[in-house]
């Protein structure tokens, strides 16, 4: 269910977003208000569970994270307890760094960040490959990314 948000509650969540390490006293001048109803606006958004949680964004080739890759999970069943059996083991695994049920050739797509691809390799033969529920997988490694955002569109 959405909350009615007013513009400077969405100015807020935009600067938010750009910067979440920005001071209260930045960003009431940046929204036009002062420090203390700026402060009282972002704890309601935050009570409010619109914003969930602040963090750094790491440089992931400077933490030796080399190569991304997007795979296409189609299970062997679809029956409830073997997409929450295979969504549970997939939480596990912390090169899986996302998750998504989709539509269309697959079931689900995962985005897995490793060191390289021999490591790559290491996670498909020793990990995923050994959960049951999936019934095929297809790997597609990305190349380059040319949009990588965490801004949400605060629509109106």
């Amino acid at each position: 269910m959405a909350i009615k948000l007013d513009p400077i509650d969405r100015k807020i969540l935009q600067k938010l977003q750009q910067d979440g390490n920005i001071t209260n006293a930045q960003l009431a001048k940046d929204i036009g208000l002062s420090p203390a109803p700026t402060l009282e606006r972002v704890k309601k958004l935050e009570q409010n569970g619109i914003i969930q949680s602040y963090h750094a964004e790491l440089n992931k080739e400077k933490i030796g994270i080399g190569v991304s890759i997007f795979v296409l999970v189609t299970l062997s069943s679809h029956k409830m307890n073997q997409i929450n059996s295979f969504v549970e083991k997939i939480k596990l695994i912390p090169e899986v760094i996302e998750c998504h049920h989709i539509t269309g050739q697959g079931d689900f797509l995962l985005k897995i960040l490793t060191k390289d691809i021999p490591s790559y390799q290491t996670l498909i033969l020793n990990t995923l490959s050994q959960i049951e529920e999936i019934g095929n997988m297809r790997s597609m490694v990305n190349l380059n990314t040319y949009k990588h955002s965490k801004v949400l569109p605060i629509l109106i």
